[in-house]
């Protein structure tokens, strides 16, 4: 049974620092790209960032770059998000999404990906 697992999250003031992680379980992630997604109350599910495991590609949607970095540990079956430098308007739920390795400039489509995390909350408040 594929299942994905978010964690990290948490209450942080703005320009500090958290790492999410999304541990995967019944499945490898060889061959196999993971997304991080995030939701703001009010707002729809907008793409944060992805990465593949064949190349290692990764693509950041333009409001997080220089910010946050993805990262995938194979072995652990684990893929983490570091954020940096958090602002207010990075406040939402965090979730994490699993499909094929191919990822292109639709990997922000939410179809795209075929299986999903609960999410982590993250708030960025003073």
């Amino acid at each position: 049974q594929v299942q994905l697992v978010e964690s990290g999250g948490g209450l942080v003031q703005p320009g500090g620092s958290l790492r999410l992680s999304c541990s995967a379980s019944g499945f490898s992630l060889d061959y196999r790209a993971i997304a991080w997604f995030r939701q703001a109350p009010g707002k729809e599910r907008e793409g944060v960032c992805c990465i593949s495991s064949v190349r290692g590609d990764t693509y950041y949607a333009d409001s997080v770059k220089g910010r946050f970095t993805i990262s995938m540990d194979n072995a652990k079956k684990t893929v983490y998000l570091q954020m940096n430098n958090l602002k207010f308007e990075d406040t939402a739920v965090y979730y994490c999404a699993v499909d094929s390795p191919l990822i292109d400039e639709s990997w922000t489509d939410t179809e795209r990906w075929g299986s999903w995390g609960v999410g982590t909350q993250v708030i960025v408040s003073s």
